[in-house]
């Protein structure tokens, strides 16, 4: 006994009591932090201030600090009765805990494909869109970007799985409430954004989901967090970016003297009769308008956010307002302001039942650029101002008008900017209300949540009269329209899932039920002649002070003045299963049964399985840090797209009158169109591997898929009857490749490095259109579907070169048949591909010019840390696709507008000056332009340095009171290479008509945390 007491004494002497505080890399304590005894169940948690004590341990033992999302550290006590840590944020780790449908699931048990992009990454992009700050680095994700204020994005998952325009959409869900953008969002809000891109990964959410899911989670509080004050804003300024160069006023002269038409050049000497003679070339006009140069201005955008983030043992909080305002670039009404206010608050009511409540209010005004401003710049031509003194009768200002030149068009962009006003307000509030009850704790919890979402959009175009000359040069009454569209959408969903661990089985299974109701109505109204002139504006907005309210219909037969509604209806089951053996087996699996009143066919149901093998948890792998974690993965499943309208048509009588003999005789022609749709249906196949190698430094994700659409809804000939119906019997493929790398780098204290790239392909093809030979849509630029081609191809003759010689042309016996039918083929037009070999160019020539679809993508980003100062660099960019040119296009048909610098440079003056451009005179000559062709079809290929910022954080004062404060410096798209002839490579559909500028943005910004 006095043996064993002299040894408890003995070592009584050598444990101690350590005390410290754990924060992040920001200096904020971390509450619930874990700070364990290594070796031992001895441990404890910080307080809300991150302050630990423990008592009685060995001075020569270790200490384990854990903390969700942060990396585990093991530091040895050396006999320290003080240890301060700082814990480092560690977005690779495998138990990181990442946002799926209807929970959350770590990333080493996913056998589904999903990307996460943190806060921090999002806010770096000064946008208000959030879906922008995704551009490149996804792979797999395509964001096409728009210039214009307030307006989003287009979006696509793994490419276009619908021949129906807009019905390859994603689905948005925030915070459990489904939307179809989120450009109302401020991006300072936003937690994370996760891609789901295959359909394991996307199936819960049924058929909202065939074109993947784009789940939000919103900023929230956390237990036992101090009240932590943040504050973020910017300010900068947009710069029009890759200007196209339009002809000046002697380049201009030389083509349309060159053209070969005498009308042309007697349009040059009127306007030297109307304007003078240049002083540096008497044979030009003393004019000399840079009409882009016009109608473009740098512009200002802000953007401001306050947020209040915290909680109790009980509660957390989380409250933020935000001001984001952006001025357009075209020089006009041509601005976005947003209003954004949202909470977050959730309280434990007792320990098996919780409680949730978030709102979201945004309210924004958007002016819209009027529509036909660029058009209308790219064709005006260089020879006449903007405003024409002589025309004193002009109203309200004297604008210049080509029509005094002899032109056909006005070709002046500044009546109907000035005197246009577009005004669009939107107003979205979100309200989520949750209820949690454990009824077996820790095991089986029920959930009920509804969630409201209510949209309302006022619209209001007022267009003012203006006079400048006759025909199109006037506009005679005032009007004004007024429209209002209110959405509403609630959604009430109840689950029921199940946890448990026995042993080395883990069990995850969840069932649930899901109510949505979605509702549409629309007013519209127009008057005419309400008070207009100088000196009166808003005030006489009204459509009380107006004349008349027009009840006409428009050109498509439709009433400018109506009231119309739509209400639908969906009613789910789902269940999923997840399964994890011993953390190498995972199984996953679920199932949907959706129901809608939308279609004839009500139901439809959508399973889909997945499976993981993480082959470095076996016995026979060896213990390497080349590679710490290794998962081979792979899915299958089943989705639905209701994206594609609903039916229409209906059977209908028409009274005819038909003679026989002499005789008429009235009679009924009946006749039904009738869409009887159903689901779309995606199936998808998904392989990939994840890894972490090299100590965790290096990580990689790679997968491959296939995405076959079946019972696609293509337009469908009807027999006997002109015209098409829908109908469900197209099938369309895509099918790519993806790859992420990312290398995180701790070099030393002070200094630490990442570097990471994003690398996908894709291949779309159709594969049936129900034995049609084509799907011809476009018009005169012309895009042709075919099995075993892509989606909506441009179609045309493939250019072969130019005609230099005579002696050329009469050795083509193509151009010699085009002669002999009456067309003038001259040295300077086109040469084309007789495709089928009929010595004749015809239609029957045109071939696939390729598909506005990119078949790869890529991202590359750096990211450097030395002491207080942050670098980041962003690199995307794209290929494979082309665009159509339709403006140089629209030139073929048009002889009076001006074109642009590229082709005034290049054209054709001679034998031998070049084999690509035609001359003045062939671009516009009805055997070069009779169809579209390879000239006006561009590559679509384009590099961009995305985004480069610079930041420093300044020391940290002492005291109470210590905020954190990092200034940067953010230049957003300052670079981008490509080749197209026009203002952005970034064309949603490949129809560059008058697509706005993508600007370059460069502001000046700081953060502030309290």
């Amino acid at each position: 006994m006095s043996f064993l007491l002299f040894q408890v004494v003995v070592l009584a002497q050598n444990n101690i009591t350590v005390s410290g505080t754990v924060t992040d890399e920001q200096g904020q304590p971390l509450p619930g932090a874990s700070v364990v005894l290594e070796g031992t169940t001895t441990g404890i948690q910080t307080d809300f201030d991150g302050n630990y004590t423990l008592d009685n341990v060995p001075g020569d033992g270790s200490l384990v600090f854990s903390y969700v999302g942060f990396t585990s550290q093991t530091i040895p006590i050396n006999n320290r009765t003080t240890i301060n840590l700082t814990m480092q944020e560690d977005t690779q780790s495998l138990d990181e805990v990442v946002v799926v449908g209807y929970g959350t699931q770590k990333k080493a048990d996913l056998t589904g494909s999903i990307a996460t992009v943190k806060s921090e990454d999002i806010a770096r992009t000064p946008s208000g869109a959030a879906m922008q700050a995704l551009q490149g680095k996804v792979a797999g994700l395509q964001v096409v970007s728009s210039g214009a204020p307030g307006t989003g994005p287009t979006i696509r998952v793994r490419g276009i799985g619908s021949y129906v325009g807009g019905a390859s959409n994603p689905l948005y869900v925030v915070d459990g409430t489904f939307f179809d953008d989120i450009d109302f969002l401020n991006t300072e809000d936003i937690e994370s954004i996760s891609v789901l891109k295959d359909a394991s990964a996307a199936a819960i959410y049924g058929v909202r989901a065939a074109n993947g899911v784009v789940l939000i989670e919103t900023k929230s509080g956390r237990p036992n967090q101090k009240p932590q004050i943040t504050y973020s804003g910017y300010q900068g300024v947009q710069v029009a970016q890759n200007l196209v160069k339009l002809s000046n006023s002697e380049q201009f002269v030389n083509l349309a003297r060159e053209s070969g038409s005498a009308a042309e050049a007697q349009y040059i000497e009127n306007a030297i009769q109307r304007y003078g003679r240049s002083r540096i070339n008497p044979n030009v006009p003393n004019v000399n308008t840079d009409w882009y140069d016009l109608i473009l201005r740098h512009a200002l955008q802000q953007n401001h956010s306050f947020g209040v983030a915290g909680g109790s043992e009980n509660i957390t909080y989380s409250v933020g307002l935000n001001y984001f305002e952006q001025e357009g670039i075209l020089k006009m009404k041509n601005d976005y302001e947003r209003f954004n206010i949202r909470s977050k608050l959730n309280f434990d009511v007792s320990d098996r039942l919780s409680v949730g409540v978030s709102t979201l209010f945004s309210n924004a005004t958007r002016f819209r650029p009027e529509d036909t401003a660029f058009a209308l710049a790219y064709f005006a031509v260089p020879v006449m101002p903007v405003l024409d003194p002589s025309k004193t009768e002009a109203y309200p200002r004297p604008y210049a008008n080509a029509q005094d030149l002899g032109y056909r068009g006005t070709q002046n962009p500044f009546p109907i900017m000035e005197n246009t006003q577009n005004r669009n307000k939107t107003r979205n509030t979100l309200m989520t209300i949750d209820l949690s009850y454990e009824l077996v704790p820790d095991k089986l919890t029920f959930k009920t949540a509804y969630y409201h979402n209510y949209e309302t959009l006022e619209v209001r175009e007022v267009r003012l009269p203006y006079f400048f000359g006759n025909g199109d040069a006037f506009r005679e009454n005032a009007e004004l329209i007024k429209r209002t569209e209110n959405f509403s959408e609630q959604t009430w969903d109840n689950t029921l899932t199940y946890n448990d661990s026995f042993g080395k089985h883990n069990l995850t299974v969840l069932a649930g039920t899901a109510f949505r109701d979605r509702s549409f109505e629309l007013l519209e109204v127009k008057g005419l002649n309400f008070p207009n002139g100088p000196g009166i504006g808003d005030e006489s907005y009204y459509l009380d002070l107006a004349d008349t309210i027009d009840t006409s219909v428009d050109n498509d037969r439709v009433r400018v003045t109506g009231d119309d509604g739509a209400r639908e209806y969906f009613f789910s089951y789902f269940g999923r299963i997840a399964y994890n053996f011993d953390d190498r087996y995972l199984l996953y699996g679920t199932v949907r049964a959706d129901g809608t009143s939308k279609y004839q066919e009500k139901w439809g149901y959508f399973p889909t399985i997945g499976a993981g093998w993480v082959i470095s948890e076996e016995s026979f792998f060896p213990e390497t840090n080349a590679i710490n974690f290794l998962k081979f993965r792979g899915s299958w499943g089943e989705l639905g797209n209701a994206n594609v309208a609903s039916s229409s048509g209906g059977i209908t009588s028409e009274e005819v009158v038909a003679a026989f003999g002499d005789t008429p005789y009235p009679g009924q022609v009946t006749s039904s169109d009738f869409e009887a749709l159903k689901w779309e249906v995606t199936a998808e196949t998904n392989v990939g591997i994840t890894a972490r190698m090299f100590n965790n430094q290096l990580s990689m994700e790679a997968d491959y898929f296939r995405r076959d659409t079946r019972d696609a809804v293509i337009p469908v000939s009807r027999l006997l009857v002109p015209g098409t119906t829908r109908q469900n019997v197209g099938k369309i493929r895509n099918t790519g490749f993806e790859v992420v790398l990312n290398w995180n780098k701790k070099v030393s204290d002070n200094f630490s490095y990442n570097i990471g790239a994003n690398f996908s392909t894709l291949k779309n093809e159709v594969l049936d259109l129900k034995g049609q030979e084509n799907l011809t849509s476009g018009g005169d630029v012309a895009q042709r579907t075919v099995v075993g081609g892509t989606i909506n191809p441009f179609f045309g003759l493939e250019v072969a070169g130019v005609y230099q010689t005579p002696e050329e042309i009469q050795n083509d016996p193509a151009a010699q048949t085009a002669i002999a039918n009456g067309l003038t083929v001259e040295p300077g037009d086109f040469r084309f591909v007789d495709h089928n070999g009929d010595m004749m160019i015809d239609a029957q020539d045109r071939v696939d010019l390729g598909s506005y679809i990119p078949t790869y993508t890529f991202g590359f980003n750096l990211g450097l840390n030395y002491k207080a100062w942050d670098f980041s660099l962003n690199v995307i960019g794209q290929g494979g696709n082309v665009i159509a040119n339709q403006k140089r296009f629209a030139i073929r048909q048009t002889p009076d507008p001006n074109i642009d610098r590229d082709f005034a440079v290049n054209r054709w003056t001679s034998a031998g000056s070049t084999n690509s451009y035609p001359s003045a005179r062939g671009i516009r000559n009805p055997w070069s332009n009779q169809f579209l062709n390879s000239f006006f079809v561009e590559k679509g290929d384009f590099v961009r340095l995305q985004n480069v910022t610079l930041g420093y954080t300044l020391p940290e004062l002492t005291g109470k009171f210590s905020p954190q404060i990092r200034f940067y410096v953010t230049a957003e798209r300052p670079l981008t290479l490509f080749n197209y002839n026009g203002f952005t490579p970034e064309v949603q559909d490949g129809r560059d008509n008058q697509t706005y500028p993508i600007p370059g943005v460069y502001t000046l910004g700081v953060n502030i945390k309290i």
